[in-house]
């Protein structure tokens, strides 16, 4: 069976990668070292950060082409259209990559990089890691560049039932071609504490980043009407943001200096040691394709209390969580509920089941599934591939086109410049491991 798999050279694409921490960074690190393990080549690509550039490698010889591109805003780099295609090229060659995958909707380097793949002949795969609206400047803009991006894509992958139906109704990909994979936890590194915490004190933990889309304005809210119901609770927040300003301001309008205790950014190691501390997790996110941090939480063995928002019904069983609408009434009653459930919980029981629900090994199985299918669909040419642009619209439909035929040239010109034998080809460090072991 192991010999019979398909064997896949995959390059993985974002602006988010580490040293930067977040769900979308997870995701590809712990996808990457999984498939690594069942015999694939993985190879990640993602700008510079700080003085971190050029060729890295971290764990288990995961490679990462840190490429000299600087972030413009919220981690992303500047749209370059074609600046990345020598990058792409080079790279793409150099490893003898099959499958370009991207991830998330935001990541200008992800987009610019399906685009050079789909050129040069490769098949590509889209992760959606996130919601968008329909309504709002920001939201418009940017489903109008997915429906370009995934106009000419092989295979989508999205975390949860509720962003398919999204990522669909914002593209317009069919929806036959978008499998659903979700997120998964790493229970080994995220375990209970090695004793049961008292219930004579009730502590809520809140991590995440302090901004409008995670909900913080709710926190403000429903954190002094929770204290003062309930004398026996006490908040710890971790995170970092531009609303912490708000909440640092609630807490001493409220007097609740002994009650709300700040943390301000938690590295990721250090987040199962904050989680262990309290009794409940609190998640106040407006829009959620997944959460892993909850996962994370549950693993830990705390009862969660959530937004019912995007995703998050999805992703626990009814007697591990409680939700309620983003309104601070409906959550000051979800964490009453959360309370009462607390003495009817076992952190122990909670992990065990989190270990069969989530692995991150059963997440890269799938992914191959989606690889396999993707090397199966037939090469299209630039001509085959152009009406696919046209249906985007009547205007941008145009604008689309124009771009791939400009795509198309400036690779044939670089084809011509930079000719494929002239790239030295890496050697795969597992047959050079291979060759050693023989001699």
């Amino acid at each position: 069976m192991e010999e019979s798999r398909r064997k896949h050279r995959i390059l993985m694409v974002s602006d988010f990668f580490y040293p930067n921490f977040g769900g979308v960074e997870s995701h590809i690190y712990y996808l990457s070292q999984c498939l690594l393990k069942r015999g694939h080549k993985v190879v990640i690509m993602s700008h510079a950060y700080g003085n971190r550039t050029g060729v890295r490698y971290i764990t288990n010889n995961l490679k990462v082409y840190y490429i000299p591109w600087r972030p413009f805003l919220m981690q992303n780099t500047l749209p370059t259209f074609y600046l990345t295609l020598p990058i792409i090229h080079t790279i793409l060659i150099r490893e003898k990559i099959s499958i370009v995958h991207g991830h998330q909707a935001f990541s200008t380097l992800c987009h610019e990089s399906l685009m050079h793949a789909r050129t040069m002949g490769c098949k590509v795969v889209f992760t959606d890691h996130s919601l968008y609206g329909f309504a709002d400047p920001g939201s418009i803009h940017m489903n109008k560049i997915l429906q370009f991006t995934l106009a000419d894509i092989d295979h989508a992958i999205c975390v949860s039932h509720t962003s398919k139906e999204n990522t669909v109704l914002r593209s317009g990909i069919k929806p036959e071609t978008v499998f659903v994979v979700p997120n998964a936890v790493d229970t080994a590194m995220f375990t209970p504490a090695p004793t049961q915490l008292a219930r004579d004190e009730v502590v809520i933990v809140v991590i995440s980043r302090l901004v409008y889309r995670k909900g913080a304005d709710l926190l403000v809210e429903v954190i002094p009407e929770v204290c003062r119901l309930f004398p026996h609770v006490r908040f710890i927040i971790g995170g970092d943001g531009p609303k912490r300003v708000r909440l640092e301001e609630m807490r001493e309008k409220f007097s609740l200096q002994d009650r709300v205790e700040m943390l301000g950014a938690v590295p990721h190691s250090q987040v199962r040691s904050v989680l262990i501390s309290g009794h409940i997790f609190l998640n106040s996110s407006l829009t959620e394709a997944f959460c892993i941090a909850i996962l994370e939480a549950a693993s830990c063995g705390l009862l969660t209390v959530s937004t019912r928002v995007g995703g998050v019904p999805e992703v626990l069983p009814e007697d591990m969580i409680v939700l309620a609408e983003p309104a601070p009434q409906d959550m000051v009653r979800a964490i009453e509920q959360a309370i009462d459930m607390l003495p009817n919980i076992d952190p122990q029981i909670m992990h065990s089941r989190m270990k069969s629900y989530y692995s991150w090994h059963d997440v890269a199985k799938r992914t191959e599934i989606v690889y396999d299918c993707v090397m199966d669909s037939s090469n299209k040419s630039i001509l085959e591939r152009l009406p696919r642009y046209l249906i985007c619209g009547a205007w941008a439909g145009k604008i689309f086109c124009l771009v791939m035929i400009v795509n198309f040239i400036l690779w044939r010109l670089l084809e011509f410049f930079q000719l494929a034998e002239s790239i030295e080809e890496v050697p795969d460090m597992a047959s050079m491991c291979n060759h050693e072991d023989d001699n």
